[in-house]
């Protein structure tokens, strides 16, 4: 990813984050993601009362990315959070990313003045995972 393009994808996330809702946790999130086919789409975190019942900034983007149509390959997906330490991608949205990414789609990790955390590709977040391809295709075996 050239540098121009990751500047753009930063700023989306930081702008997504200064737009999250956290009340709660007051940590605010954002994430902007990138299709193969050069899409960028973010999202941000949505807390509300009943806490497990919120949306993750990943999840935004990817919900963004679908509702949009085209392209459902994510290249790049990069999350800027707060303070020293990533902010990376939860167990659930680790899946997310899983379900529409290939074999080379990078994970970035910025903080809130949008300096490099982290950089590394999905498979070293989520090795040995489960994807779309596990699941068998065709009829439905369990009908007669």
């Amino acid at each position: 990813m050239d540098n121009k393009t990751l500047s753009d994808l930063t700023q989306k996330a930081l702008a997504a984050r200064s737009n999250a809702y956290a009340p709660y946790s007051r940590f605010h999130v954002g994430a902007a993601l990138i299709t193969e086919d050069g899409q960028v789409f973010a999202g941000c975190n949505v807390e509300n009362a009943a806490y497990p019942e919120g949306v993750c900034a990943e999840a935004g983007a990817i919900s963004a990315m679908i509702a949009a149509g085209g392209s459902r390959k994510i290249a790049t997906i990069l999350v800027a959070g707060k303070g020293p330490a990533s902010c990376l991608p939860c167990g659930g949205c680790r899946q997310k990313i899983r379900e529409f990414a290939t074999q080379r789609t990078c994970v970035l990790v910025v903080d809130e003045d949008g300096k490099q955390l982290f950089k590394d590709d999905l498979h070293a977040l989520l090795p040995a995972s489960f994807g779309p391809e596990n699941l068998e295709t065709g009829t439905d075996k369990t009908s007669s």
